[in-house]
């Protein structure tokens, strides 16, 4: 990748709380090319979603981005942009597709009303013109009957439609990237399916990148090219989907990966990884992982790990990149059986 249209180098957005910094991004680096689809995967709390609005520049006291992080879009560091500068992007040159859409589109007002406040916005066009633009993008993401879809308020909308408004709300100015938060979360298996097949049909048409933010690597593995593992507010692993899932390096992806469902597995209880994400007030010294990894030792509390380069692009924040014999020699359980079944 020459010329990334996002590089995001050394992100920190820290939080400064009476209970101490909660450092919820520490130092996060990754790049998407133009027309890619870059992943971003991890448990909750682990920094994803906090990342996403720190590239839109949306994080409010008590958080904010520190000084040393960098921002470089179309050749424009946003960190150091005015608040002018920052509405020239947002929702113009980067849009979002934020969580639940059953609570994200505003009651009072109608889906059509929605879609086209984002054209008044940012366009030089009519009222009207607005409108029928909304009406088109409706169109173009599915909605049947969009001319009185348009008219209708979100609550005479189903999940899935009101999914797709959004992503018609995100697409309207033909942005050259989408932040897409966790934009299957509250809908159903099949309705999922269609959102996704729906994001990657409207990228190859508009040639838009797309950052997709997820906790579910089965999504990743239908809808991007490379993926960022992050764990404790930082990145600790990132390579090709394709190399990830023939050999994932790190411990804290091997354990994502094995706690997906099978659908040739027998019926039985889900595996999970043993323990929580740690409090971005209190990460732990060394690597952030060792509390809850079968492979850690003195060294892994000792030493921070760096991304050590394990073939090509591909990086893990592990010591077992450089003492690979560890492996062999496992001392707790890296999945545990939860109680939910299958």
């Amino acid at each position: 990748m020459t010329q990334p249209l996002l590089s995001v180098e050394n992100l920190s957005t820290w939080f400064h709380t009476s209970s101490g910094v909660a450092r919820s991004v520490d130092g996060v680096s990754f790049a998407i090319g133009a027309g890619e689809t870059l992943g971003i995967v991890g448990e909750s709390g682990c920094g994803k979603s906090v990342t996403a609005l720190s590239i839109l520049r949306l994080i409010q006291p008590p958080g904010r981005i520190e000084a040393g992080s960098r921002i470089m879009f179309e050749g424009k560091d946003i960190v150091t942009l005015d608040d002018k500068g920052m509405r020239g992007i947002r929702g113009n040159r980067i849009s979002m597709i934020f969580q639940e859409p059953m609570s994200a589109l505003n009651p009072v007002f109608t889906v059509g009303d929605q879609v086209a406040e984002v054209a008044r916005v940012h366009g030089n066009g009519s009222r009207q013109d607005a409108w029928n633009r909304a009406v088109e993008m409706l169109s173009l993401t599915g909605i049947p009957s969009p001319e009185e879809r348009a008219k209708q308020y979100p609550h005479q909308l189903s999940g899935g439609m009101r999914q797709r408004v959004l992503i018609a709300m995100a697409l309207m100015m033909t942005p050259a990237l989408i932040i897409a938060d966790e934009p299957t979360t509250a809908l159903d298996v099949t309705i999922q399916a269609q959102i996704l097949e729906l994001l990657v049909e409207l990228q190859n048409r508009l040639g838009t990148s797309i950052l997709m933010i997820t906790h579910d690597l089965g999504v990743i593995a239908e809808t991007a090219s490379r993926v960022v593992v992050m764990y404790g507010g930082e990145v600790v692993e990132e390579a090709e989907v394709k190399t990830l899932f023939a050999g994932a390096h790190h411990p804290y992806t091997e354990g994502l990966m094995n706690a997906m469902p099978q659908i040739t597995a027998s019926r039985g209880r889900l595996n999970v990884i043993p323990g929580t994400v740690p409090s971005p007030t209190e990460w732990p010294s060394g690597c952030r992982f060792r509390d809850r990894c079968s492979y850690a030792w003195e060294r892994c509390e000792r030493e921070h790990p760096p991304l050590y380069q394990i073939s090509g692009s591909h990086t893990s924040r592990c010591h077992l990149a450089v003492e690979p014999e560890r492996r062999a020699h496992p001392h707790l359980p890296l999945v545990e059986q939860a109680n939910a079944t299958v």
